[in-house]
């Protein structure tokens, strides 16, 4: 070997979002002048900058270069020690390569955030809530949640109150908000309410929402009982006071015929009543002749049919049967429900208001997905898949898009034989004019965080999943 190398330090520490700098001294050893150029490698590697990038030395001769890291302030600059090393080839000899390594420490930091899902929530006994806390520290995060509001006019159910974020990952708390007190006429109120995120030796970080309470009666119905209900005591009052008096002639009459002295006529006995006329029977009710499903006919001969009734199947829950039993029990709700087509399994079960569809862990793709929503004004949704002819190593659009009605189906993709896998999916509510958000479990990549589209900013439609043709989806959430 005719080069001789030294790192200083040899270890470094640095904050995320700053810089340190390293030099490498390099010696020429050998009795040819010689350059050298110089690559780094490893983890860190994109975060490294060599200056100058080579050096031209004569034999016996010392030179230095500076390296400089400069780490970003996000997740992926991961908290501890990251070896790192240099490549350096001269261009003499390009076989005798030699890698100094190095150690550098990255320090931890700690960004927390949380966003309520929908903020503002409306029903007559409950609310329901999500709260999604994204760690964006470069260090795992053990927090707790809490809520609370002026007056304690609400109760608070959280599940789960503890939760542990790997960095670069989210976490998602249902809660269900009650009043502790039912309006049972009157118009809506409104109870602000905040949750408390709170980390060991850091400010709690609170979330402010709205639960809208509903009144079960309109408040003119009350007082329109209460106007009947003073008549109806006015009345009884005045029939308790102003009894009507009732006067007979009977005693009159009788009166009279006991001082006549003509004897009572006989009278004829009375003649008997004419039969009631008949009338025509009234025909049988009519019953509708049951649908036969086979498309066959009855039995042949005699009249009756030898057939027997087959049994209808009950369909399979999709999406829309889903939200709209969840509809029914809170009206004045937004809900979303959804089924995913895993490949070689089939659709899984509806999943609703942020549970997975899909599976983890099992390598399988998703081909398909069915979706419903209620309270928003419909979906419309396109699917991007596989695409095996690719030539840039990217999927391609399934037109046109699809759209549904509120309580109605809309279906993503193709639940086929040998369908495409599914890579990423455009999806908005109400023709982009509401807001709906989702997060995608990716092949080799994990969960990604929730994306949600924004109408106000331009934002009319979200994207879950990727491009490219060997990373398709295997599970989805999706809340509105």
């Amino acid at each position: 070997m005719n080069l001789w190398t030294s790192l200083e330090p040899p270890s470094a520490t640095v904050d995320p979002g700053a810089s340190t700098t390293v030099r490498l001294k390099l010696r020429n050893t050998g009795d040819v002048v010689d350059e050298y150029r110089f690559e780094p490698v490893g983890d860190i590697a994109p975060w490294v900058t060599v200056e100058p990038q080579s050096l031209r030395l004569y034999p016996g001769t010392t030179g230095t270069v500076e390296l400089s890291f400069a780490p970003p302030r996000t997740s992926d600059a991961t908290a501890g020690p990251n070896p790192y090393a240099v490549r350096i080839t001269p261009t003499e000899h390009p076989d005798a390569t030699t890698v100094p390594e190095g150690n550098l420490t990255i320090t931890p930091f700690t960004e927390v955030r949380a966003e309520l899902v929908p903020p503002t929530v409306k029903g007559r006994l409950r609310g329901r809530p999500k709260l999604a806390v994204d760690n964006l520290g470069n260090t795992k995060v053990t927090a707790s949640v809490s809520g609370s509001d002026t007056g304690d006019q609400l109760s608070y159910d959280i599940h789960p109150s503890n939760v542990q974020i790997e960095p670069g990952r989210a976490a998602f708390v249902k809660a269900t908000l009650k009043p502790r007190q039912i309006i049972w006429f009157g118009s809506k109120e409104e109870r602000p309410y905040t949750f408390a995120v709170k980390r060991s030796g850091a400010v709690p970080l609170d979330v402010e929402g709205t639960y809208v309470q509903r009144g079960f009666l309109p408040g003119w119905l009350a007082t329109f009982l209460g106007l009947l209900l003073a008549l109806a005591i006015t009345f009884v009052m005045l029939w308790i006071t102003h009894k009507p008096q009732v006067r007979s002639t009977a005693t009159e009459k009788l009166d009279k015929a006991a001082v006549s002295t003509v004897p009572p006529s006989p009278q004829a006995p009375p003649s008997p009543a004419p039969p009631p006329t008949s009338s025509a029977p009234a025909a049988p009710p009519q019953t509708a002749e049951p649908e036969n499903e086979g498309g066959g006919s009855g039995g042949s001969g005699g009249g009756s049919g030898g057939g027997s009734e087959e049994k209808k199947k009950a369909p399979k829950p999709t999406a829309a049967t889903a939200v709209r039993k969840l509809a029914a029990t809170d009206p004045g709700g937004k809900h979303i429900c959804y089924r995913a087509f895993v490949a070689g399994k089939g659709w899984t079960a509806p999943e609703c208001d942020g549970d997975m569809a899909g599976t983890v862990g099992q390598n399988r793709p998703l081909t398909a997905l069915n979706i419903a929503v209620f309270g928003v004004g419909g979906t419309a949704s396109a699917a991007f898949v596989h695409n095996p002819q690719s030539t840039d190593g990217q999927g391609h659009y399934v037109e046109p898009w699809s759209g549904a009605p509120d309580g109605s189906d809309n279906y993503v993709g193709d639940s086929k034989k040998d369908a495409p896998a599914l890579l990423g999916f455009t999806l908005n509510v109400d023709d982009g004019g509401g807001t709906v958000c989702q997060a995608v479990h990716q092949r080799n990549e994990g969960w990604a965080g929730m994306a949600c589209d924004k109408p106000n900013e331009g934002d009319r439609w979200t994207f879950g999943g990727t491009l490219r043709n060997d990373i398709w989806v295997e599970a989805v959430r999706f809340t509105v």
